[in-house]
């Protein structure tokens, strides 16, 4: 006899939408590193079915945040319609609209050099983008959020994100850790730096110089050390002790880069190091080896 699948509470779903330019793509990545299960350019008919099977999948989706714009051409038109079906579904949704003066985005698209969604023989770039502003006035007045991008930088965008959309009960903070190189320059987004060019530095061995800090023997190389253990004891502690006030404030994303030297070695050992502690303490971690390769 054939079972019917059982429905499950119904996820967050967060609908992104907004002016093509305005950073919708940039968006999604960091809804995606706050674990949601993301999805871009949806067409709007289908984001009923596609929460019917969110509904459908026994609690393994639990997070969502689709984008959805005018890319999906005359099929934009259905969104009102689809809102309402979502809103019959039980599925209460919310919207992340993203906007950003005329003047930036035509900066933008003559920086990238690509063509406007609603570009056209007979309309300039800034006809295509006032159409565009026009046909999103209707749900632009729906959204639960309106952000302007015109002068954010990326990291803000990102922080404002996590704080309006990573702070469910039960979802610990996200933290980025980047290894670097100093040689190579400071990461731009960093919240905190842990300079670690004092530990002992396996480019001077022979046997370890072409490894990476990936590899066993380059860790076991940094890790016996007593100033590295001494150093990740007083890291751990700091981080530990600062984790907790962070989120009270309300911060849901920290990005934490440790430097050396290269970026190849003893920084990301110690990357490595942070993130297998702060697993084991809940977190949700992101690492990135920015310099590893070079």
């Amino acid at each position: 006899m054939e079972q019917k699948a059982t429905l499950t509470a119904a996820p967050r779903f967060v609908i992104v939408t907004g002016l093509s330019g305005a950073g919708k793509s940039q968006a999604i990545r960091y809804f995606e590193d706050l674990g949601f299960f993301c999805v871009d350019n949806l067409p709007p008919a289908l984001i009923p079915k596609f929460a019917e099977l969110c509904l459908h999948s026994g609690g393994r989706v639990a997070r969502v945040a689709v984008v959805t714009d005018v890319r999906g051409g005359a099929f934009f038109d259905d969104l009102q319609a689809s809102l309402d079906e979502l809103k019959g579904m039980g599925v209460a949704y919310q919207i992340l609209f993203l906007e950003a003066s005329d003047e930036a985005l035509v900066a933008r698209y003559k920086e990238t050099r690509r063509p406007h969604p609603l570009a056209s023989g007979d309309h300039s770039l800034l006809e295509s983008i006032q159409e565009e502003r026009s046909r999103l006035d209707e749900i632009r007045g729906r959204a639960d959020k309106v952000i302007d991008t015109s002068a954010l930088p990326a990291r803000e965008l990102r922080d404002e994100i996590a704080k309006l959309f990573g702070a469910d009960a039960g979802v610990a903070m996200t933290i980025s850790i980047t290894s670097f190189g100093f040689k190579y320059g400071l990461p731009l987004d960093a919240d905190l730096v842990f300079d670690v060019r004092f530990l002992p530095n396996p480019h001077y061995q022979l046997d370890l110089r072409a490894l990476p800090g990936t590899d066993r023997a380059v860790e076991e190389f940094v890790l016996r050390s007593e100033g590295t253990q001494a150093f990740l004891e007083r890291l751990y502690a700091l981080i530990d002790f600062s984790l907790p006030r962070y989120t009270a404030e309300g911060k849901a994303y920290l990005s934490i880069a440790i430097g050396c030297t290269g970026g190849r070695h003893r920084s990301v050992v110690l990357a490595r190091q942070l993130a297998q502690h702060l697993r084991s303490k809940g977190y949700r971690v992101i690492v990135d080896h920015r310099d590893l390769r070079k």
